[in-house]
């Protein structure tokens, strides 16, 4: 059963932390910095070393926010970062979760995340202040102008993770930087930089994409691969990732040239997927060269807590798992319809989803409980699959179909994101034709090779690469940071065509409904008395503005 409306009352009481070596943090804008961690880290280099290794235990790792007792199951949505870009995406347009008593994001796919005492918005809040507190002490605890190749890395990766953190925060609590760089967002704590913390105000959107970007521009000083030693592991950050984060804030605070120059440095060295190697179910391994980074799942963090194997993105992504919700409860993510209808045949990424008769090309390589191919979709195995639904993913493969390990990696970064992204900043940036061009070139060598650009009066080329972006980047947290970015309206249905919506979800709001911007958790209120929360809005209900468009699906 799901238990997404658990107020923080209850849970108040809940110790948490990044790895149980560390101390108790508070994941709150008023998290303070300790300073007997601080000394103890610039005087043991083992500390400083746990703080590295516990910054990276909550991108998604099962029970890293509310850490139950041992006696008591994980919670089936505390998964770090993962659970924070599902939930993102589901309450965006094109990525839905069904409505029933096994969906621990129904609260997303209903709007009611918005509500300050549920747990799926706390999670979203803590996961980043807890490992920007883990960020602080790294960078405390070495010297700025450090030497030592070692340390020069692990302080550029500190920077880099906490600009991530920023980076996934800001979007969500306030209007995008081009409109509102002067209105509030999120607290500010840095290392070394003293503060109220029972009175720490929300710093401008300017103030918090200053910081994003100052610590990404350290990050690749400090992360140069000439200097520091090659990351052994696709997990750590390295300079490419610390580019390719830095394209991002650039895209959002309309520096379209650095966007554009950092997502080829970012790219550099790494190709897109082939036709043939998403004509499978993929994207489950970090070793796949087209990934930049990413989050490498170990079994033995799974087993470590009791329910982990729930806690992860192949229980909750994934369709093929053997011991799941998505499979053995029926809670598969599907894509919307309207997306799915515009992709076109000749696409590869066609078959990332099946059809109404609940096929796909892709499934032709799958084999689960000696079926194979087209007799998967419609098969049920009681207590470990449910039968498919229109629109069911399969892009998302998995390591051992059918088995229950639940430890498949999940990508943070693409180079198929890169050259997207710079697709677009060339073009914002006036170099409209070499900006087509990449897009065009891509998309014909990568993905469908019938692939035209489309007549500007039929889709413009932003909304283009929009469309691509929503396809190629499917279940990966980027639906909701493009409709801020973009301001977009959320259009789920087409009134008088048919939707895949479940009827309580099946609504539209308008890019600057205030209902859109995320609720400060009561926790942070009570602790912090410079909160002045977001207002604004209400709820969506079913059908509601049916006459918005977004310029692709609608």
């Amino acid at each position: 059963m799901k238990y997404n409306r658990i107020a923080l009352s209850i849970l108040a009481g809940l110790a948490f932390a990044a790895c149980q070596d560390l101390d108790e943090m508070v994941p709150a804008g008023a998290s303070q910095l300790d300073d007997q961690v601080k000394e103890t880290n610039q005087l043991i280099p083992s500390r400083t070393n746990a703080s590295f290794i516990g910054m990276f235990a909550m991108m998604g790792q099962p029970n890293g926010v509310f850490q139950y007792a041992s006696t008591r199951d994980c919670r089936a949505d505390d998964f770090g970062f993962i659970a924070a870009a599902l939930s993102q995406d589901a309450e965006g347009p094109d990525f839905i979760y069904p409505e029933n008593d096994y969906s621990w994001f129904s609260t997303c796919g209903e709007y009611s995340s918005r509500n300050a005492d549920y747990a799926n918005p706390y999670l979203r809040y803590a996961v980043a202040y807890n490992q920007i507190k883990l960020a602080n002490d790294v960078i405390s605890s070495i010297a700025a102008d450090t030497d030592d190749p070692e340390l020069m890395s692990k302080l550029g990766q500190a920077y880099a993770l906490r600009a991530f953190d920023y980076l996934s925060l800001a979007p969500f609590f306030q209007y995008t930087y081009l409109v509102a760089k002067d209105k509030p967002c999120v607290p500010l704590v840095l290392a070394g930089i003293e503060v109220d913390y029972g009175n720490n105000p929300r710093a401008t959107v300017d103030e918090v994409y200053t910081v994003i970007y100052n610590d990404l521009t350290k990050a690749i000083a400090l992360l140069d691969p000439t200097v520091v030693p090659a990351r052994t592991n696709k997990f750590r950050l390295d300079q490419h990732v610390a580019y390719g984060l830095r394209a991002r804030a650039n895209l959002v605070m309309g520096n379209y040239g650095e966007a554009a120059s950092d997502a080829e440095k970012a790219a550099e060295g790494f190709t897109p997927a082939s036709i043939a190697e998403v004509s499978v179910p993929s994207f489950m391994d970090i070793s796949e060269h087209n990934w930049i980074w990413g989050i490498d799942m170990v079994l033995n963090d799974i087993k470590a807590v009791r329910g982990g194997y729930y806690a992860t993105s192949s229980s909750w992504l994934r369709s093929f798992s053997g011991d799941s919700y998505t499979a053995g409860a029926g809670c598969y993510p599907t894509i919307n319809r309207q997306l799915y209808e515009l992709i076109p045949a000749s696409d590869v990424r066609k078959g990332w989803w099946v059809d109404d008769d609940l096929k796909s090309p892709l499934l032709a390589a799958v084999t689960w409980n000696g079926k194979t191919g087209d007799d998967i979709g419609p098969m049920t195995i009681k207590d470990v699959k449910e039968p498919f639904i229109f629109g069911v993913n399969v892009k998302f493969g998995m390591k051992d179909v059918g088995e229950v390990n639940n430890d498949d990696d999940y990508p943070l970064m693409r180079v198929e994101e890169m050259i997207l992204l710079q697709a677009e900043a060339l073009y914002r940036d006036g170099s409209e034709a070499e900006g087509k061009a990449l897009l065009e070139t891509f998309v014909k060598t990568y993905r469908d090779p019938s692939y035209t650009l489309p007549d500007e009066n039929t889709r413009s080329f932003l909304n283009e690469v929009w469309f691509q972006r929503r396809v190629e980047l499917w279940g990966e947290g980027f639906g909701m940071p493009d409709i801020f970015r973009l301001r977009k309206n959320v259009c789920r249905f087409v009134d008088g065509k048919p939707s895949n919506w479940p009827d309580n979800f099946k609504f539209n709001i308008s890019y600057d409904d205030p209902w859109l911007l995320m609720r400060f958790c009561t926790s942070e209120t009570n602790e912090n008395a410079g909160i002045v929360d977001n207002t604004g809005g209400t709820q969506p209900v079913p059908g509601q503005n049916a006459s918005l468009t977004d310029g692709v699906t609608a």
